[in-house]
């Protein structure tokens, strides 16, 4: 019997899941071959790698001298899938994901068009949805992996940047702030301000860029929360306030005159958009080459 990925996989899911029941939800597996090729992999290597108990596997001496060449051997196979992704032209298969808000309402379509055109036999599957959900459905194994505004904190998912964006302060284009070339943020913040739900990944990213300059979001004179970077435009058009937006989401209004976006002196709204899925997945190949591309594209000339 010859070592295999497969079997390594599996190993370091159960170790890292602490149960063979978990490790085989997370590998939509039966428990009994979880348990099959673990016992495989230990009368190959002729030692006990787990010790079993009623409540939490723990790792022998052996186990715990096999688990870091494990998971190296995962991030091998990554890093592989990943490198080898930009010449592989006649990928076949479906691509699913899940994108908060702004991503999958703005950014996502203006560059799924030129994905599409190098990867045609790609079907593209994408669900819009908060960035709660996105981990739900991919921690049940709905979603391969997601794209989302904000980082997150959770033991089971990888994160990693993969684009970048900015927000602005935007205004309609009859406001009184509309003419000027440059405001402070307290000219700002003497005014209305509408913004997005609490929680929703825009609203974070320019909270903490006030609370850095020692300006507390809670005193700003918030007249609306809306649950959509559509609803908070239409608000900004009809004059209701001010507010900070992505400027990949404003530029058909820009483009038509219906509001502005005006540069805030000594303070910028920077961003990174991360991809998120499970530690333990292995991505399937058109899942690794969409983020490859997302990746290595200059994606200034689609956005």
């Amino acid at each position: 019997m010859a070592l295999n990925f497969h079997q390594l996989h599996i190993f370091y899911t159960v170790a890292d899941k602490g149960s063979f029941s978990a490790a085989a939800q997370a590998l939509h597996m039966t428990q009994p071959a979880v348990t099959m090729q673990v016992q495989s992999l230990e009368d190959y290597f002729g030692t006990k790698l787990l010790h079993r108990s009623t409540k939490r596997i723990e790792l022998s001496e052996a186990g715990r001298t096999l688990l870091p060449f494990a998971q190296r051997s995962i991030d091998l196979i990554r890093d592989t899938d990943s490198t080898m992704s930009k010449f592989t032209k006649q990928l076949k298969g479906r691509l699913q994901l899940g994108a908060s808000l702004t991503i999958g309402e703005y950014i996502l379509p203006r560059l799924l068009g030129p994905f599409a055109q190098e990867y045609p036999h790609i079907a593209i599957s994408m669900k819009v949805m908060n960035t709660a959900q996105i981990m739900d459905e991919i921690v049940n194994h709905q979603l391969n992996f997601g794209l989302i505004e904000a980082p997150v904190n959770h033991p089971d998912m990888h994160m990693e940047a993969v684009m970048s964006d900015e927000l602005k302060l935007v205004v309609s284009s009859k406001h009184p702030l509309a003419k000027a070339d440059r405001v402070t943020i307290e000219e700002a913040l003497a005014h209305p301000v509408v913004l997005r739900e609490q929680g929703s990944g825009t609203r974070l990213v320019m909270e903490e860029e006030l609370r850095s300059k020692q300006i507390d979001p809670n005193e700003m004179n918030i007249v609306m929360e809306l649950g959509s970077t559509g609803a908070v435009k239409s608000a900004v058009e009809a004059g209701l306030g001010v507010s900070f937006l992505s400027g990949s989401s404003i530029k058909h209004e820009e483009a038509l005159g219906l509001i502005r976006a005006i540069p805030v002196t000594g303070l910028q709204f920077k961003r990174q958009f991360y991809s998120i899925y499970l530690k333990s997945a292995l991505l399937p190949i058109s899942a690794v080459t969409f983020l490859t591309f997302l990746r290595e594209k200059d994606l200034r000339q689609w956005l």
